[in-house]
Parts: structure tokens; sequence; C-alpha cells
């Protein structure tokens, strides 16, 4: 079963690219993470489908069966499908654009990395990759990673936080982060979750480690995501809202673009790129011959550090 400590909506996430990479018939992939599902496992694939074929009820789970595809199709579209794979793609696209830019000699920070391919799919030795996450996430990665015969990459730097007892400034020190390298920093699937301040202190936090140039990326939730009118002309949104919140994992603020790019430049950031709803629609989902589309409240963007 899935452990409490675990984060049910960073799985289903995984379950979408596992998903999406290997049953998902439909072509161009939006994001190919062909991985994911050896990361998974067959045992959790199996589970995370039964969650959400039970509509998210894990006390229904049976391990002498298996799910269908064509019971969880229409939800796995319509909800979990967008928003992960859509990301992915735009953090992925803009992190060569970044490597490129310094000639690969760069820093890759994930934050709540989690089941992340990257590093095993990456062949840019030059990048350094750090992996940030719970303890317990990172040994259950591990040993994954032990099951499936695969080599740790050298240039993949694993740093457990437990951010209600650790420092993060002085675990990534201590873990051979450069100051002086350009950085790339993801924060991909966190803002949903906290409100504004404690989401510029997660911000506060890194640029006191980065060099200037460095640039990090991250979506967000916008200010119309828990308004009636909203709700009124796709409910799927607050669908999503009120299926996060069963799961114990509520999102809790939307914010506005002037919003974020003011917490932004109080921190010497300014927006380098952004992609909002009928951009990523146009991006990512305007050749789809499904039902795939983007959320109507959802942003990505990069942001680079000035000073």
């Amino acid at each position: 079963m899935i452990e409490k400590q675990e984060s049910i909506t960073a799985k289903l996430c995984l379950f979408a690219r596992a998903y999406h990479s290997g049953a998902d018939s439909q072509s161009p992939k939006i994001f190919d993470d062909y991985l994911s599902f050896d990361l998974m496992g067959r045992s959790e694939y199996e589970e995370i489908g039964q969650l959400i074929e039970n509509d998210f009820d894990s006390a229904k789970y049976d391990e002498n069966r298996w799910f269908r595809y064509s019971n969880i199709k229409d939800v796995l579209y319509k909800y979990i499908l967008p928003i992960p794979l859509s990301r992915l793609s735009f953090a992925e696209h803009a992190l060569a654009d970044f490597a490129e830019a310094h000639d690969g000699k760069i820093q890759y920070v994930i934050c709540g990395a989690g089941m992340d391919s990257f590093a095993f799919r990456n062949t840019n030795k030059n990048i350094r990759i750090f992996e940030i996450d719970h303890p317990d996430t990172q040994a259950y990665k591990k040993q994954r990673i032990k099951e499936l015969e695969w080599t740790v990459p050298q240039n993949l730097t694993f740093v457990p936080v437990e951010f209600s007892k650790d420092n993060l400034k002085d675990r990534l020190l201590q873990s051979g982060f450069d100051t002086t390298l350009p950085t790339f920093t993801a924060i991909l699937g966190v803002s949903y979750y906290l409100t504004l301040p404690v989401f510029e202190e997660t911000l506060r936090i890194i640029l006191e480690l980065t060099s200037e140039g460095s640039c990090v990326i991250f979506d967000f939730p916008d200010d119309s995501t828990f308004s009636e009118r909203q709700s009124e002309l796709n409910p799927r949104v607050k669908e999503l809202a009120e299926v996060t919140k069963r799961l114990g994992e509520p999102m809790l603020h939307g914010f506005s673009v002037e919003e974020i790019k003011g917490a932004l430049e109080r921190h010497s950031m300014f927006i380098d790129r952004h992609e909002g709803p009928e951009e990523i629609q146009k991006k990512y989902f305007s050749n789809r011959k499904d039902d795939l589309k983007a959320y109507e409240n959802v942003h990505f963007i990069v942001a680079e550090k000035t000073m």
C-alpha cells in the first residue's frame, strides 16, 4: 500500500508518464518518459491504476485483480495526464536551452525529485544533477534502481532533506553544490500546495546559493482557480482540487501573474519565459486527435536571476 509519507499526487504524475509512454497509442508523444514504468514497477503501477478506477478510494485496493484501462481512460485524459506531461516537456526543453547557452557545464537541481528519470535519460555528462527529496522517498528510489540493476550516473547526487529538521542550503553545500556554476532549478508541481510567502521563502533559499544568470522553473495555478466563474466555465478545475483534497493534499491558493512577477522581482529575478493556458494548449495539445487539452488555470514560468 502507499506509504503515508509518500505524495499520492506525485505517484499519479508518475503513473501519467508511464501510461503515456507505454499504453497511450496516440502520437506524437507530448513527453516520452520511457523509463518511468520501470522505475514505478508493475505492482505500484497497478495500485495507482486501481486508485483511479476506484474513484480515488485507496481502501478498495485488491492485489488479486488488475485494473482495466477502459475504466480509467476518461479520468486520465480529463484530469491526470495534461499537467505532468506538458510541464515536463516544457521543463526539459528549457533545461536543454539553458545547458546549450552555457556549453553544457551547468547544475540541475530538482526539488521533490521523486521518481524523476532525467539522470538516467540524460546524455550530457557535464550536467551535475542534484535530486532533493525526503530520505524515505530516496531510499525507495535507490532500492528500485538496485532491483533494476541500473548504474547510478557519476554526475547524479542524491540530497536527502527532511524539511522539518534539515537546512536545505547546508544539505546542498555538503553534497558538493558549486555556488559559482550556472544552475537550473526545477520546482515543479509544488506551488499548488503553498502560500505565496512560503513559495517566496523557497525561492530565497535557492537564490542565496546560485550565481547570476541562474534560472528557476516552476508551474502555478492562477487566481481564477477557486473563482465561481472558473467553476462554471471549466468545472474540471474545481473537480481536480476536490480530488487532491480527498487525497489529503489540498490545493491552497491560486496566484495572479502580477503576484508571481512581484515575488520574483523582490528576489532580483525576471520572467524569461511564460506559457499560459492558451500557449500550452497550442504548443502541446493542438495536434492531438484525442480529448487531451491544457488546464484552463495552469501557467509555466522560467525566471532568471539578475544579481
